[in-house]
């Protein structure tokens, strides 16, 4: 489990943290002649081998890399027979995680400690901590895709502000279950819907309404199932 987890934050941070959208919009464009495609490859072949900690393993790495290479070129050339792009992300996302976990469960004895530098405790920990962040932020833009289209708003707002907003909420609602605080979190609802409702007010519309619902729902719903997560795996594995 704790290889799993390893392996788990080395995905999160070279699919997501570590992986620029110029990055993916020429990877769209290019495919398989993207040079942006081999360096993000070779990123996951570096992240994986520095979770790993141990350079006898560096064929290990290697495979994931090349499973990683593999999905991501089938999903380049799949994604435009789709009218969503979410349906072959989300696809692509399963599969690599599905290889991870089979990773893990054939390796026999896990040698990957990093310097012992790390707890599985906290291993858990900062996995869930990047795991709401950009992870969650872009699965909730394949989610509403096609929704934000159609809102019409006249309201400015400050560049990628609901973005970080939604960012620094969940990892409020996630430290909040950590430390036991679930009344935190309906304080902190409340003061989110307090502020949302004067936009809501003046807006007047009914698919803003709903579309700021959403996207609140799913926010926290993804913060909050991580929580539970991260506290069932603590009080079952570490």
């Amino acid at each position: 489990m704790m290889l799993f987890l390893k392996l788990l934050l080395a995905h999160l941070l070279g699919d997501f943290l570590l992986q620029p959208q110029r990055w993916t919009i020429h990877q769209d464009a290019n495919k398989i002649t993207s040079k942006y495609l081999y360096l993000h490859i070779f990123l996951h072949f570096v992240l994986v081998w520095l979770v790993l900690w141990d350079l006898s393993l560096w064929y290990l790495a290697a495979a994931i890399a090349v499973s990683h290479y593999l999905i991501d070129l089938l999903r380049l050339y799949i994604q435009g027979k789709f009218q969503y792009r979410r349906i072959p992300f989300m696809l692509g996302q399963l599969l690599h995680v599905a290889v991870l976990g089979l990773v893990a469960y054939y390796m026999a004895t896990p040698r990957v400690v990093f310097g012992d530098l790390f707890s599985g405790f906290n291993w858990a920990l900062l996995t869930a901590l990047v795991f709401v962040t950009q992870p969650v932020a872009v699965l909730m833009a394949y989610l509403l895709e096609g929704m934000s289209d159609q809102i019409e708003t006249d309201h400015k707002s400050l560049p990628n502000a609901g973005r970080y907003i939604g960012i620094l909420e969940r990892l409020f609602v996630l430290v909040f279950i950590v430390i036991g605080r679930w009344d935190a979190i309906g304080l902190l609802i409340t003061a989110k819907s307090v502020f949302r409702f004067n936009d809501l007010k003046e807006s007047n519309s009914r698919k803003l309404t709903e579309y700021i619902l959403i996207g609140t729902l799913l926010s926290f719903g993804f913060a909050i199932l991580t929580g539970l997560l991260y506290n069932y795996f603590i009080y079952n594995f570490a």
